[in-house]
């Protein structure tokens, strides 16, 4: 007869006990990008909400970045970093394929041999990652995770491109997250249409910049179709994450959607019916669309903006190229 296995189990609940932020060092205007996109800042303003966004220098790539997130959040944790047992980093802009970045992330905090992986799930990534990290503590696989969501965009910027190149912006925010005696992480609600593909995606492969068949591939997206599908299919989506949280709208002190546009925020709030209490994060009109570093650095603003905040319900969603999504309600530290 074959042995019987053993299997962990872990806490109960968990919760977020910090958050970290980086962004690029550079803050980039309208006024600095409107020439070869035919444009303009009332326009950009207009039509995104952006007035600047931050985006780093050469030197610093997306891996600096997530340290930096990861060391702030680390700190304001009080967890020991080597008590860190899983690393994960939703990211789309790892300078190589392979290693990843959350294995020299570890390795660079003080976690090291952490498990470590990234994640590939764009503007939806941190949400993402922040569902594993819950369920990965609570079936005892490990004891304290950090989140990483970091990108550095402008390495796939297009200047001359008029669909997505001057959204984008630089960036990571992190998070610590461990055992709770409360439910401090809602149940998350995520999920894919791989048939919407081409409507946010490069537009190039690798190997066919490789043999000289394109140039650098870059991001592009269909912004009409994606504005519907995020306004229509997403609120859906937000909603169910309130209801499997057994929460309502009006019991939440905050809402921080991905920072993807601001008339995209402002449609959503309008049709979850958010009341006049409930803080919206609008990081995007300074940071820019960080894609997996969206929420958690408009959380940390957030944070730094308003304390009172601490304790009270965030209603989280990301949702980007995939087409992906991911929506928890989680309780702020």
């Amino acid at each position: 007869m074959n042995p019987t296995l053993t299997q962990p189990t872990g806490p109960a609940h968990t919760r977020i006990y910090s958050y970290g932020a980086a962004r690029g060092e550079i803050a980039v205007t309208n006024d600095e990008l409107v020439g070869p996109i035919d444009s303009s800042d009332e326009w950009i303003r207009q039509r995104t909400g952006i007035v600047t966004r931050m985006r780093a220098v050469a030197d610093t790539d997306a891996i600096d970045l997530a340290t930096d997130a990861a060391r702030e959040a680390i700190s304001r944790s009080g967890v020991a970093p080597d008590k860190i047992d899983v690393v994960i980093v939703a990211t789309i802009s790892n300078p190589k394929q392979t290693p990843s970045v959350s294995a020299i992330v570890a390795d660079r905090v003080g976690s090291n041999p952490a498990a470590a992986y990234d994640v590939n799930a764009a503007c939806a990534g941190f949400a993402y990652g922040l569902a594993q990290a819950d369920a990965l503590i609570r079936a005892g696989a490990g004891h304290y995770a950090l989140v990483i969501g970091t990108e550095k965009l402008s390495d796939v910027v297009d200047p001359t491109d008029r669909s997505i190149s001057f959204l984008l912006g630089d960036g990571a925010g992190a998070v610590v997250v461990g055992p709770s005696d409360f439910a401090g992480i809602g149940p998350t609600v995520w999920g894919s249409d791989g048939s919407k593909a081409d409507a946010v995606a490069m537009n190039h492969t690798l190997t066919e910049f490789r043999d000289g068949l394109s140039p650098w591939p870059t991001l592009r997206q269909e912004g009409p179709t994606v504005f519907r599908w995020a306004v229509w299919e997403m609120v859906k989506v937000a909603r169910q994450a309130l209801e499997q949280a057994g929460v309502h709208a009006s019991d939440l002190a905050a809402f921080v959607p991905h920072q993807a546009n601001m008339r995209i925020i402002d449609e959503f709030a309008k049709q979850l019916k958010l009341p006049e209490s409930v803080i919206i994060g609008r990081d995007i009109e300074t940071t820019g669309n960080t894609s997996a570093a969206s929420i958690p650095l408009a959380t940390h603003r957030l944070l730094e903006d308003h304390p009172e905040l601490s304790g009270g319900l965030a209603l989280q969603i990301g949702f980007g190229a995939g087409l992906v999504f991911g929506a928890q309600v989680v309780v702020l530290p």
